[in-house]
């Protein structure tokens, strides 16, 4: 089974990676961009067979390691 982790940062936390990529867009000319937040996307390949089980072992990886959940949010997809 696949899955797909996205990790961001929880509204309201500063983002000066995204700043700083939000400024470089506006340098190489792309003018429109009003904000940039970045995050992680984590592609795995899990050796279960069932989706609450996948769900159940990704959440676990979410909260001990894959996210902080103090500044971050995790959303998972399972396929």
């Amino acid at each position: 089974m696949k899955a797909r982790v996205f990790v961001t940062l929880k509204d309201g936390i500063h983002d000066p990676q995204g700043k700083a990529i939000e400024g470089a867009l506006k340098a190489l000319g792309i003018k429109d961009v009003a904000s940039v937040r970045q995050g992680k996307i984590f592609d795995i390949e899990l050796a279960v067979g069932e989706r609450a089980a996948a769900e159940e072992l990704l959440r676990g990886a979410c909260e001990k390691l894959l996210a902080n959940q103090i500044v971050e949010n995790f959303e998972l997809e399972v396929f």
